[in-house]
């Protein structure tokens, strides 16, 4: 068995994900404080966490000056070896990304003044895609000094609670496993502390033994959230050739390959832990390249009724924050994981 899982959501406030809606200057400082305070709970050594929160610093600034509709998301990376800092906005897209990635180069006055090229140099991993009409997105990844980290699978995800709630019902987890990944989505039955605790259940069965065939896992959370307010529940097993999907409820599985949707799957009816059908999994092809998103009902489903093609390419962390900033029903808790092969 594998041991290498990751619970993306498993206690009310670790494990979510940091929300910051950054439409005034005010919020550069808070996107900056949640970098930092999530840097020193992952281990961050020295000047790290400091390092953080000049990146989160300069994303939001970015937004501040430049964009409409921004966000910064701040949240553990899933192994818990670091923090990531994504940024996502509705505004014009960046005209010459070249110049802007040069190290030193900004626009604005009042910056820190490192710009993006300086978020690329400090951060571990990078990642940025910009489009006219879509916005600009950024990933930066600060990871502990010498850890190791997968590296045949990309991964990425949000998990938020629904507006005013502080505890979230929604919950993901991730497993390598042997030359699969396996991820898991569930969704706690309605809302705030009984809907977490019915998560939380979830991920200690899916921890517990992540290698099994799907429709065991299922199967094995159905019996641990007997004495819950139940959930839906999604597990999702990635291969280098194709994915098996088994789900109960409100959970959906979109396959992406070559910059179009390849197939929609959505849950077999019932409650985990309540009552459900005999687990089904459901294999499909993929091609190289081909990557698959898993969802709570927090994120709408529509999103995947032609979608243009910038979002279809995005790579994992971008995908996921996308859908979490432009499809999210905020009344709902939300949860949205996105994989791929490398």
């Amino acid at each position: 068995m594998d041991r290498a899982v990751s619970d993306l959501s498993s206690l009310p406030s670790e494990g979510l994900t940091d929300e910051i809606g950054v439409d005034h200057e005010s919020a550069v400082p808070l996107a900056a404080s949640a970098a930092r305070n999530r840097a020193r709970q992952a281990g961050l050594p020295g000047a790290m966490p400091d390092q953080a929160a000049v990146v989160a610093s300069e994303l939001a600034g970015n937004l501040v000056k430049h964009a409409t509709g921004g966000t910064v998301f701040v949240q553990l990376l899933p192994h818990g070896e670091g923090v990531e800092i994504t940024a996502v906005d509705r505004g014009p897209g960046i005209p010459d990304l070249d110049r802007s990635l040069a190290d030193g180069y900004t626009t604005a006055t009042g910056s820190l003044g490192a710009g993006l090229g300086a978020v690329r140099r400090i951060a571990s991993e990078f990642a940025i895609r910009t489009h006219p009409g879509s916005g600009t997105l950024v990933n930066a990844r600060l990871t502990v000094p010498g850890a190791v980290r997968p590296t045949r699978w990309r991964t990425g995800s949000v998990c938020l609670p629904a507006q005013e709630e502080r505890y979230c019902g929604d919950a993901c987890a991730v497993a390598e496993t042997g030359d699969s990944l396996t991820g898991l989505v569930v969704d706690g039955l309605g809302h705030g502390a009984s809907a977490a605790e019915a998560a939380r259940s979830a991920l200690r069965s899916f921890r517990t033994a992540p290698d099994r065939p799907l429709d065991d896992v299922l199967a094995s959370l159905h019996r641990a959230l007997r004495h819950t307010r139940g959930a839906a529940a999604g597990v999702l097993r990635l291969h280098s050739d194709r994915a098996e999907y088994c789900g109960i409820g409100n959970v959906r599985a979109v396959v992406l390959s070559g910059g179009e949707i390849g197939h929609r799957m959505a849950g077999q009816p019932g409650i985990v832990g309540w009552n459900v059908p005999t687990p089904r999994t459901r294999t499909v092809a993929l091609g190289p390249g081909a990557g698959v998103v898993l969802h709570s009902d927090g994120i709408e489903s529509r999103w995947s009724h032609n979608p243009p093609t910038f979002l279809l390419r995005l790579p994992p962390p971008l995908l996921a924050a996308a859908l979490a900033h432009r499809h999210r029903r905020i009344r709902d808790d939300a949860t949205v994981l996105a994989v791929q092969a490398a």
